[in-house]
């Protein structure tokens, strides 16, 4: 209950700010526990009276070795206690939420680390002092009370869920959503041991947030080059050259050049542009960019690279 009025609290405040073009998000994940999925098993998946057979079996079997039947049903319930005890210390404590909140926070940074983007376009940001940050840890708690104006500095709140999953093997079932100012709302899952769960919810948020979006602007010599996309989506394939300069013209835009395509290539996924891979990609009055294919020269005609796939996205 605690962390759910946070929440809204969170995002009370959140609503009354202004549009923050700040990549950051509130430095702190609050999560909220869902139902013990394993439990929810272990109750559910055998019926009461197999339940009974399998004690019954267990208390002849004492039995047999030489124990009275009250004391072949003391064990039993002496291990069931301490099984459900465990359970309660493993999944109980506020440790949970820091655990999966800095697993996530590292997996994002080590993958901002090595993909090495112009621009970070997903992060936590503190909006606090280093002094506050201190006491808070001191403390053992996350943040301190919220302040409207700290809010203001940020531009959305990520939170999540967390649940056991079934199986009873240690397994997670990890969700985590991002409320951004402009309304948008994204949700992420991920399922494992608590750290590969953490990496997924991670890996599915660096894509989200980081892959280039259209449309979207990019600057090349010095002049601004705008990504369309298509009519079906960011980039897609068109049976026929002609068929995708059509789609581009539909749209008040054009196919890209080779040394636009080659260049925009070069930014990477990661940084505004977008990566040819091994594709083959349409250029205008019908030829194609072959990037696997540049001795004499990547420009092919298409009966050069027939029965491929034929990529393209649309500029202006």
């Amino acid at each position: 209950m605690k962390t759910t009025l946070t929440l809204l609290a969170l995002f009370a405040a959140m609503s009354a700010q202004a549009q923050s073009s700040a990549p950051a998000l509130w430095p702190t994940i609050p999560f909220v526990r869902g139902a013990d999925l394993c439990q929810y098993q272990d109750a559910y998946s055998r019926s009461r009276s197999s339940l009974m057979r399998e004690m019954g079996a267990q208390v002849k079997e004492l039995v047999f070795l030489g124990a009275t039947p009250e004391e072949a049903l003391v064990p039993l319930v002496v291990i069931d206690s301490l099984i459900s005890k465990n359970r309660a210390l493993a999944a109980g404590g506020p440790g949970w939420d820091v655990t999966l909140e800095a697993a996530i926070k590292s997996s994002l940074d080590q993958m901002m680390r090595e993909a090495a983007p112009r621009v970070r376009k997903i992060g936590f940001f503190n909006p606090g002092s280093v002094l506050d940050l201190l006491n808070n840890l001191r403390e053992q708690r996350q943040r301190g009370p919220l302040d409207v104006r700290m809010l203001s500095r940020v531009s959305g709140v990520a939170w999540g869920t967390y649940s056991f999953a079934s199986g009873c093997r240690g397994d997670i079932v990890l969700t985590v959503h991002v409320e951004l100012r402009s309304g948008e709302t994204f949700s992420f899952s991920g399922s494992g041991l608590p750290e590969t769960a953490a990496h997924m919810v991670a890996n599915r948020m660096f894509n989200a947030f980081q892959t280039t979006r259209f449309p979207s602007d990019v600057l090349l010599n010095s002049k601004r080059l705008t990504l369309v996309g298509t009519p079906a989506g960011p980039v897609t394939h068109a049976p026929t050259p002609a068929d995708a300069e059509r789609a581009c013209v539909s749209m008040n835009a054009r196919l890209p050049s080779a040394e636009e395509y080659e260049q925009l290539s070069m930014l990477g996924d990661w940084s505004g542009g977008v990566s040819l891979k091994h594709d083959i990609w349409v250029l205008a009055g019908g030829k194609v960019l072959a990037p696997d294919l540049r001795n004499p020269s990547p420009i092919r005609s298409v009966d050069e690279v027939r029965g491929q796939d034929l990529h393209f996205y649309c500029v202006r």
